[in-house]
C-alpha cells in the first residue's frame, strides 16, 4: 500500500515515514499544500493522511479541491486543531477522517487500515445530479446556480434521491427512509412533495417511471 503523507512539521513527518515504512507501508512525505495536492492528483496513492494547518494551502482546501475534481483519494484529516467544529469542518469538506494531535500510533495504524479497507469509492461532500446541487452540511440546494428554499422534508427528499441518483427508487422506499415509522403517510403522499419538488427546481428534474418510481434526471 502506497501512502502520501503531507505534514509541514519535519520530525513528525520523518516519524511517521519510519512507522509507516516498518509496517510495509510505500510513503512518501511532501511539506506543504500546493505540493500534497500536486502530488495526491498525480500519484497512485493508496491513502492520503494530511495535516490542516499547511503552508501556502490548508488541509482543508485541498480535501475540496479534491473532491471538487472527483478524486476519491481516502484522506485522514491529522491535525493539532482539536475543536469539536474543526473536526466537523474536516469531515464536511469531504475527508473520510480526522485525528487529533498528539495521537496513539496504534490508533493512526488501525484507522489507517479500516481507511484502507474502504478503498476509494465516490463520496462526494457535495451531492449533484444535472442542475442541483445540494450540500447537507450547509443544507443548502442550488438549481442552475440559484439557491433554492426547500421545507425540511422536501430537502430530505431530494437528498435520497440524489444519494440513489443511479437509478429508480420506489414510492414504499421513499416512505420507509423519509417519513418517519410512526407517520400516517400513504404513497400518494409521495407523489404531492414530488411535485412540490418539480415546481421549485425544474418541471423535468424528477422523471416518473412508470409502475416503479423516480429518478433525477441526471
Amino acid at each position: 500500500m502506497r501512502v502520501l503523507v503531507v505534514e509541514d512539521e519535519a520530525r513528525l513527518a520523518a516519524a511517521l515515514k519510519r512507522g509507516l515504512t516498518a509496517e510495509g507501508f510505500v510513503v512518501d512525505v511532501v511539506a506543504d499544500g500546493p505540493s500534497g495536492l500536486d502530488a495526491a492528483r498525480t500519484g497512485d496513492y493508496d491513502a492520503l493522511l494530511l495535516d490542516v494547518m499547511l503552508p501556502r494551502l490548508s488541509g482543508y482546501e485541498v480535501v475540496r479541491r479534491l473532491r471538487r475534481e472527483r478524486n476519491w483519494l481516502p484522506v485522514m484529516l491529522v491535525s493539532a486543531k482539536d475543536g469539536e467544529h474543526d473536526q466537523a469542518d474536516g469531515l464536511d469538506c469531504g475527508a473520510d477522517d480526522y485525528l487529533t494531535k498528539p495521537f496513539s500510533y496504534v490508533v493512526l495504524l488501525a484507522r489507517l487500515r479500516a481507511l484502507l479497507r474502504r478503498r476509494a469509492v465516490p463520496r462526494p461532500a457535495v451531492l449533484a445530479a444535472g442542475e442541483i446541487e445540494l450540500d447537507p452540511a450547509l443544507r443548502s440546494v442550488l438549481f442552475a446556480g440559484a439557491a433554492v428554499h426547500l421545507t425540511p422534508r422536501e430537502f430530505t427528499l431530494l437528498e435520497y434521491l440524489l444519494r440513489h441518483r443511479d437509478r429508480v427508487v420506489s414510492k414504499t422506499e421513499l416512505l420507509d427512509h423519509v417519513w418517519d415509522v410512526g407517520e400516517d403517510a400513504e404513497p400518494n403522499l409521495v407523489e404531492v412533495y414530488v411535485g412540490y419538488l418539480r415546481r421549485k427546481l425544474a418541471p423535468d428534474a424528477l422523471l416518473t417511471v412508470r409502475g416503479a418510481g423516480y429518478r433525477l434526471r441526471t
